[in-house]
Formats: C-alpha cells, sequence, structure tokens
C-alpha cells in the first residue's frame, strides 16, 4: 500500500515512521514548508524517545511533500492534524485544521485514477459523529465538481472514511504504535474494515524488522476490534476520561493517606494486585497533563450537555486534579513557613518524562504559583530548552538549580533525578528542602543527606 499521512505533528509523524518501518511506502504532508524541510533532512519537529533513529532508519521508504495532490496516487490517507481545545472554552474542539484538510482532500479527489476508493483513515481525535461530518464535507465538495465528473463519481466511489484512534503515551509514542495493546478499528462499510485490517497486519502479526534497542521478546499480539465510525470516536474519549479518573482517584487517596498515616505507594500497590483494577495509571503524583487527558474529558462533558445529560463523575475528576496542582505550594508553605523570598528549584518541566512538551504541563502552573507567592523560581529539564515564563529561569543543569535554593522540587519523573548525588547538592543549596511530586526519590538517601523529604501521600 502507498500510505500518505496528513500531518506531521507528534502522531502524524511518529505513525508514518512506523508505518515505513513496516514496509510501506509513506509520504507525510504538511503545509509547513520548513517542517517539512527538516523532516527531510531527518530532523525531528519534537523530542520523542527513539523516534530519531526510526526516521533515519527507514529514509529510503519516507517522502516529504506540501502538496495535498499526493493523495491521488495513493491507497490510504491517514488523517493527523492538530484538533486544538480553544483557550476558555472548554470541552469545544477547534476543527479548523480537520476541515481544511478535508477540503483540500477534496479539492484533489476527483483527479485520482486509482481503482479503489482512497482510504481515509482518520486518526485526530475529535468529537463524536466527525467522521460522518468528514464524509459529508467530501460529498458537498464532490457534488459540485463539473457534472461529468459527479456523475463518475457517483458512479465509482473516490473515498471511504474509517477511524482508527491512536493510544499514544509521549515518551513511548513508538512502542506504543508497534505494539499497541490493541487497535479500534471504526468503519461503517464491511469492506472498508477489511482493509483497515489489512493495512495493520503488519502490527497485529508483529512481522515488522525489530526496533534497535529494544528486546526480542516482542509483547503479545494486539486485540483487534472492528466497531463502527461512531463507537471508535466514543472508545478514544472513554478510555482518555478513565485514566484521567483512575489518576484523579490514587491522587485522592493521597491526600487520605498523609491524613491516616498509611503510604499511598502501599495501597496503589495493593489495590493494583487486584486485576480488575491493575496497576497501571495508579501512581500519586502532581496531576495529569498534556494534550489529551483534560482536552478529552472536557470534550466528553461538553458532548453528554449535547444530550442534556449531566456527568458528575467526570466533573470531579477534573477538580481533584486541579486541586493537585496546589500541593507543592502547600507543602513548600508547611516546610519553609514563608515563601516569599525564597528560591525554589523545579526538576523538570516537561508534563512527563521521554518527551519535550509543555502543553498543560504542571510545571508552569506550579511556578506561576510561586511567583505569585513571592518566590524565585529556576528550573532545568533534560529536554525543554526554554518556557513561555520570563519569571522562570530554565538554567543548564540540577546543580545550577540548586546553588543557593531553599528547596527543590521534583515534578517530572525523569529516571535520572531518581540517582541524583543527593550530599553535593545539599552542600550548595541555603535551606534544605526536598518536594518529591513523583515519589520517585529514595527518601532514606535524601534524609541522609540532609534533606527534609516530603512525598505525595508518604
Amino acid at each position: 500500500m502507498r500510505i500518505v499521512v496528513v500531518g506531521c505533528g507528534h502522531v502524524g509523524v511518529t505513525t508514518g515512521v512506523c508505518l515505513a518501518h513496516c514496509g510501506y511506502s509513506v509520504t507525510l504532508m504538511d503545509v509547513d514548508e520548513r517542517r517539512v524541510r527538516d523532516l527531510a533532512q531527518g530532523t525531528l519537529p519534537f523530542f520523542e524517545e527513539g523516534l530519531e533513529p526510526l526516521l533515519a532508519g527507514n529514509a529510503e521508504r519516507l517522502t516529504f511533500t506540501t502538496d495535498i495532490g499526493a493523495i491521488t496516487a495513493a491507497d490510504v490517507c491517514i488523517l493527523a492534524v492538530p484538533s486544538p481545545s480553544p483557550r476558555n472554552q472548554a470541552g469545544a474542539v477547534d476543527l479548523s485544521f480537520v476541515l481544511a484538510a478535508v477540503e483540500g482532500m477534496a479539492g484533489v479527489l476527483t483527479e485520482r485514477t486509482h481503482p479503489d476508493p482512497l482510504l481515509i483513515v482518520n486518526k485526530c481525535t475529535v468529537p463524536v459523529g466527525s467522521g460522518q461530518l468528514i464524509s459529508e464535507v467530501l460529498r458537498r465538495a464532490l457534488d459540485g465538481a463539473p457534472s461529468g465528473v459527479a456523475r463518475e463519481v457517483e458512479c465509482r466511489p473516490r473515498y471511504v472514511v474509517t477511524s482508527c484512534p491512536e493510544f499514544l503515551r509521549e515518551g513511548d509514542a513508538v512502542q506504543d504504535t508497534l505494539h499497541p495493546d490493541r487497535l479500534i478499528l471504526g468503519a461503517d462499510d464491511p469492506e472498508a474494515g477489511i482493509r483497515l485490517e489489512r493495512l495493520y497486519e503488519p502490527i497485529i502479526t508483529r512481522s515488522f524488522p525489530l526496533v534497535p534497542g529494544t528486546p526480542p521478546a516482542s509483547p503479545p499480539r494486539p486485540a483487534v476490534m472492528l466497531t463502527t465510525l461512531v463507537a471508535a470516536e466514543m472508545i478514544k474519549y472513554a478510555a482518555n476520561s478513565f485514566l484521567a479518573t483512575k489518576l484523579s482517584f490514587i491522587n485522592e487517596m493521597a491526600g487520605l493517606c498523609s491524613a491516616v498515616g498509611a503510604s499511598v505507594d502501599d495501597v496503589s500497590d495493593g489495590i493494583g494486585l487486584d486485576r480488575r483494577i491493575g496497576s497501571r495509571y495508579l501512581r500519586a503524583g502532581l496531576g495529569w497533563g498534556g494534550s489529551c487527558l483534560g482536552k478529552d474529558l472536557q470534550a466528553l462533558m461538553a458532548t453528554a450537555r449535547e444530550y442534556q445529560l449531566d456527568t458528575p463523575l467526570l466533573r470531579a475528576v477534573v477538580t481533584v486534579n486541579d486541586r493537585q496542582r496546589g500541593v507543592v505550594l502547600r507543602l513548600l508553605q508547611e516546610e519553609l513557613r514563608v515563601v516569599r523570598g525564597t528560591r525554589i528549584g523545579l526538576l523538570g518541566l516537561a508534563f512527563k518524562a521521554g518527551t519535550d512538551d509543555l502543553r498543560d504541563a504542571p510545571s508552569l502552573e506550579i511556578a506561576d504559583q510561586l511567583i505569585a507567592a513571592g518566590a524565585s523560581v529556576a528550573a532545568f529539564d533534560p529536554a525543554v530548552t526554554a518556557v513561555p515564563r520570563p519569571e522562570l529561569a530554565v538554567l543548564e543543569s540540577v546543580e545550577q538549580v540548586a546553588i543557593g535554593s531553599d528547596a527543590l522540587v521534583i515534578v517530572t519523573e525523569w529516571p535520572e533525578f531518581a540517582r541524583l548525588d543527593w550530599i553535593r547538592l545539599a552542600d550548595v543549596m541555603r535551606r534544605r528542602v526536598l518536594i518529591d511530586g513523583r515519589n520517585l526519590v529514595d527518601r532514606a538517601a535524601a534524609e541522609a543527606a540532609g534533606f527534609r523529604y516530603r512525598g505525595i501521600g508518604r
């Protein structure tokens, strides 16, 4: 199959590169000329663990373009453009990028000479019913074509719209693409469902080459679920909302554990042993962030409102997460008493390890709270070198952040932060307070170096 991926963001590039690794000829298309040029030269527009060598290793099967006309010779078009949530409009989804891409596709579909309909695979996270909207936009555009072309299109369909929602974790996107737990294939046309399953056959059968640096033993084959378009769209929103619920639940339990004197680590381990619950997404911390969980949760709540349905559980999930962002300031006030005039060092800025993504990152909200309280704030992150906060100094090492600081706060769970030399850091600090926002550090080692240690629910 010849595949065109429209959109060179995190999902589009990862999907395209991994499908090229599976042996397909893949064209990555984007309207951003600079991004396309950088990709063609082997430079990623973002940081993602393990993706850059995969891009270089499959260069012979990858091409890059700004021309939407590439779809005229393709078997498959994967739609992976942004679908952001507009600022100050909770639950709204900006479909302008999706509609612009679809209208561009409509403009060249009549030039298509391929005998089979173009299989359009929507990977954008969009409101329920968007697959039908895409089909309608294409239908109206083709209805407006010259009469002869319109009649030909009516006799021989040029496209079919399907959905295969992505469940990629930033920092683990390559692993999640090539070794997913499940593939949700949404298609209202049975033949399209068969073609969609055929597209993912190398991933289903694990028949692609071993990725360098990964263990030779492959995980189990993914479960494959064929369903309808609208169900596939609903599954994406429901899955992310449930993950957010698990995280908010364990963070609420962390507060209770602190009150009664239990360890939230023991509690999460104990309930995670129940196969009905499972251990994943039960790590207490500073709340979830990133571009997916919060946006998708709000979008699902907005969908419920359209049908006059209330979602009190989902509203509570958001409330708990918002409250968790304030834990750092509260713990610092308990340890330092007065935060005004102190210097606080943040270890980690990205919303999670393995990425440089700052979207809805807890670090930025925590920094804002500390600055508003009168503290000066410096930070270090292995993948982030600048932030949209002039008052927040981004330094080049943990040691630079520690010099003269009254407290250090672990915000992102980068593995190297668990192996820091606490004695050396303590020597350059003014006061020795450590807020472990990810329960990452060996408490005994930190306390042996003279730190006052505070974890989340520990």
